[in-house]
């Protein structure tokens, strides 16, 4: 399994994308807004946008000084947020085309089950849904059996109902990843369910890298993702599901959280986001409140922001979470590192939405 090493330096008269990095075998999200510099980034990986710099996989150099092989020649997969597919053909047909354009035979029916294209296969796109189209698009990616796969917003011109039929095959294909992944979004909900490390980018350049629940879980990360995207991603497991009251025990770190419907079965791991504006401190147990879900944490870190809020960092057993209160409260409370409080979550703030495999 390769490594692919990112050094790479694009400049344009209103725009400089300067970025190094390298990406192991597994889902690396780049995250940020609009304008930053995510597409780019991928189209020069792919060698469809020239960039100085050097990009290779392990020991094979795809650019570096003058050398620059075309996209054709780098094993590099790419699934658009629009399919993309070949109108005159059925599906069958898509797939088949990059097939043929495989260097090495791809695991043809793994990859139809895994996308659920067996009742498709004999569809043109026109007949499909965009949840299809965007399943179609994978697997055709996956046909050419690519050294990298690269996700541009796969999922970003989805409604709801679609982005769910195909977030479960994401997850899958990060499980059994054996390639270096990167996938580019502006949903950081998507994001805590897919990567397993994480790129925050800002006008062309990486601020913030590392595995996605050490980024997301760090108090100082919170000003750069915005006060309504900071929050943390917990390995939670799953317990009893209590019929009478439509709730699902998910046990996080020193406590139990309920989220509302079926989640998975009984001792499954499930990975859960909790925004940071959904958790309330507490110096005192809770005593009949609505808040159903309640974590005994420790405060380990405190990152006062330009404006009234602080991000205060949280530690329940292995899980770690993060808090945005306001310094008057910070001060009220008397709040440092180290102290014992209650981090209270209310059952209707979390939905099985915000889990993922």
């Amino acid at each position: 399994m390769s490594v692919l090493h990112v050094d790479l330096r694009l400049e344009r008269p209103d725009f400089t994308l300067e970025v190094a990095g390298d990406v192991p075998p597994g889902l690396t999200s780049v995250f940020g807004p609009s304008g930053c510099g995510k597409t780019t980034l991928l189209r020069c990986i792919a060698g469809l946008e020239r960039a100085a710099g050097r990009v290779a996989l392990g020991d094979a150099v795809w650019q570096e000084g003058r050398r620059h092989l075309p996209p054709h020649k780098r094993g590099v997969g790419v699934v658009f947020q629009d399919a993309r597919l070949f109108d005159h053909l059925d599906v069958a047909g898509n797939l088949r085309f990059a097939e043929k354009r495989a260097p090495t035979p791809p695991e043809r029916e793994r990859i139809i089950a895994m996308c659920d294209l067996a009742p498709l296969l004999s569809r043109r796109p026109a007949a499909l849904s965009g949840g299809e189209r965007q399943r179609v698009a994978l697997a055709r990616a996956l046909m050419a059996s690519p050294q990298v796969l690269l996700l541009d917003e796969p999922l970003s011109a989805l409604d709801q109902a679609r982005r769910e039929e195909l977030l479960p095959i994401l997850e899958a294909l990060r499980d059994s990843a054996t390639i270096p992944m990167i996938h580019v979004s502006h949903d950081l909900s998507e994001v805590a369910r897919l990567a397993d490390r994480l790129w925050v980018m800002e006008a062309g350049r990486v601020q913030l890298h590392g595995p996605l629940s050490d980024v997301l879980s760090d108090p100082h990360a919170a000003a750069r993702l915005g006060p309504r995207q900071a929050g943390a991603v917990v390995e939670a497991e799953v317990g009893a599901y209590d019929p009478r009251d439509d709730l699902t025990a998910l046990r996080v770190g020193e406590g139990t959280l309920w989220l509302p419907g079926r989640v998975g079965a009984p001792g499954e791991t499930r990975r859960l986001r909790i925004p940071a504006h959904d958790v309330t401190l507490m110096l005192t147990p809770p005593q009949g409140l609505s808040a159903l879900s309640h974590l005994p944490v420790t405060i380990t870190d405190l990152a006062p922001g330009h404006g009234p809020g602080v991000a205060v960092g949280l530690a329940s057993g292995e899980a770690r979470l993060i808090a945005r209160i306001t310094k008057r409260s910070l001060r009220e409370m008397g709040l440092e590192p180290g102290m014992r409080l209650h981090a209270l979550l209310k059952a209707t703030a979390l939905s099985p939405g915000d889990t993922g495999g």
